[in-house]
């Protein structure tokens, strides 16, 4: 498929070495989930009449306990539809791809994207030259590499850009490619700046291009099944959001490796400078831009932003309406201005609140983790997989009244007892567990890509669209005005704009 077959639209991570082709899930009506362990009850009761089954002794339970022995526990495998092996693509029905910034994101996003049928990479920009040299070792001599990326955008032979480049060039190359007639998958976060939104929208919209931005769990078959399941009313009303993401590691908080002949003759400064101050060449701000806010948007744009993309989607939410945030360099003092430690509050119109943290220098195992708090119960989301805890409500609301005359205390259970007689349970109190997994090898930047070139084909919306990213983007990046501000700061989510 050629540029030039593309018809019009009708509407405006990341190790991908371990990218399979995976499966996607089925409508969830049609084929449910294929139950794959059923546990029975704890055959011992619990002990002791002050004993409690709280979520504390209920989660103590559930990782200890063996599949046949938690409290009314399900694990269910997603059913999954595999790929068909695919007939052979002539040249003429590829999509032929370049990549605009090839990075460890950039070249990892294109190794996944080349998983899916009938993609072919045809050219790659970079302002390294040895990553343009190790994209000819990668995929082949016959791919066209260059430093400016321009002239990836003037060749008729492709359909498509993924942008990998540092955050503060991503609207430029972006609403560039667009008015060229590619179509474009950009790197979260999609902005560097707030600024940046309304005009990658607008591109989109005045050339009829599709653009998907790359937090790519809003196309993981867990994400699509925590959304079926809170819209089901699984936890009943939600009222809290958590999610953290710490790293232990240097290379976690973006120390990554600078080549031994990193120059002014082999990267290109200038262009990769673009917009950012003028300084002299300096090899950590070119390799490790995360680092600089000059380039990046911090932990913020770098993870807070996946966690408002999972939010945003599972709930349906536009986004929060106010936030505050704070943190610091409390450990990588190594002349970089980005905060290693950042903890951000967001109240959500639809009635419940967000609280994230990102910690680079977390003493314990690197983790990541999402939870949504409801009436009824608790869902988690992990790595592939989704857990959902209820605990029946207490039948009875209690009293406190020891400190009142033993006559005033007869009195008021007498009249306690008889509102709420006094049951024996025959058995411990029934906890309801599910757990979701995904297929073994699953990867959902491949889902991600597969329905990005779904898009492209079809001339169908994506689900990651411009609004979509810069409503995630543009919340995550409260935070940073936040603690620049020390104050609460406002968001019209609806409307995408900064409220004074």
């Amino acid at each position: 498929m050629t540029s030039g077959r593309l018809s019009q639209s009708t509407t405006s991570t990341t190790d991908a070495e371990r990218a399979h082709p995976a499966p996607t899930l089925k409508s969830v009506k049609q084929n449910p989930p294929k139950k794959i362990i059923v546990a029975g009850e704890l055959n011992s009761r619990l002990g002791g009449t002050h004993t409690v089954l709280n979520r504390r002794t209920f989660l103590k339970l559930a990782s200890s306990a063996t599949a046949g022995g938690m409290l009314g526990a399900k694990v269910y495998a997603l059913s999954v539809e595999q790929e068909q092996a695919a007939a052979p693509v002539s040249a003429n029905d590829h999509i032929q791809i370049a990549l605009i910034g090839a990075g460890g994101q950039g070249m990892g996003d294109t190794r996944a994207a080349l998983q899916v049928p009938g993609v072919k990479l045809v050219a790659v920009s970079d302002c390294y030259d040895g990553r343009l040299e190790h994209s000819k070792e990668q995929w082949g001599n016959d791919v066209f590499t260059t430093r400016d990326y321009k002239e990836v955008l003037v060749r008729k032979d492709v359909d498509a850009v993924i942008i990998g480049t540092p955050d503060h060039w991503h609207k430029q190359v972006s609403v560039d490619a667009m008015k060229a007639g590619k179509d474009v998958y950009c790197e979260k976060p999609m902005i560097h700046e707030y600024a940046d939104g309304p005009e990658m929208i607008q591109a989109a919209r005045a050339n009829h291009r599709i653009l998907q931005v790359g937090s790519q769990r809003v196309s993981s078959i867990i994400y699509v099944k925590a959304k079926e399941m809170l819209a089901a009313g699984a936890i009943g009303q939600l009222n809290m959001v958590t999610a953290h993401w710490d790293r232990n590691s240097s290379m976690g908080a973006w120390n990554y490796t600078v080549p031994l002949d990193a120059s002014p003759e082999t990267c290109d400064w200038p262009r990769f400078l673009g917009t950012a101050p003028k300084i002299p060449f300096n090899a950590e701000h070119f390799f490790q831009w995360r680092k600089w806010k000059a380039y990046g948007t911090g932990v913020a744009g770098d993870l807070f932003v996946h966690l408002f993309s999972g939010t945003h989607f599972i709930t349906g939410s536009n986004g929060p309406t106010r936030a505050m945030a704070t943190g610091g360099l409390r450990f990588w003092k190594d002349g970089r201005d980005a905060n290693d430690v950042l903890l951000g509050l967001f109240d959500y119109p639809q009635g419940f609140n967000l609280a994230l943290r990102v910690n680079f220098v977390d003493g314990g195992d690197e983790s990541e983790g999402l939870v949504f708090s409801g009436s009824e119960g608790i869902m988690e989301i992990g790595w592939n997989q989704l857990t959902i805890s209820r605990m029946p409500r207490e039948t009875e609301p209690g009293h406190t009244i020891d400190t009142f005359t033993d006559a005033m205390q007869k009195r008021i259970l007498a009249e306690y007892r008889q509102k709420y007689p006094r049951v024996h349970p025959s058995e411990p109190p029934a906890v309801d567990y599910e757990k979701y997994v995904a297929p073994k090898g699953y990867y959902d930047s491949y889902d991600h890509f597969k329905n990005f070139f779904a898009a492209v084909r079809t001339r169908q919306p994506v689900v990651e669209d411009a609004v979509f990213g810069y409503r995630a983007a543009g919340a995550a990046l409260l935070s940073n005005l936040s603690v620049e501000r020390g104050a609460v700061v406002k968001w019209d989510p609806d409307n995408m704009k900064l409220v004074s």
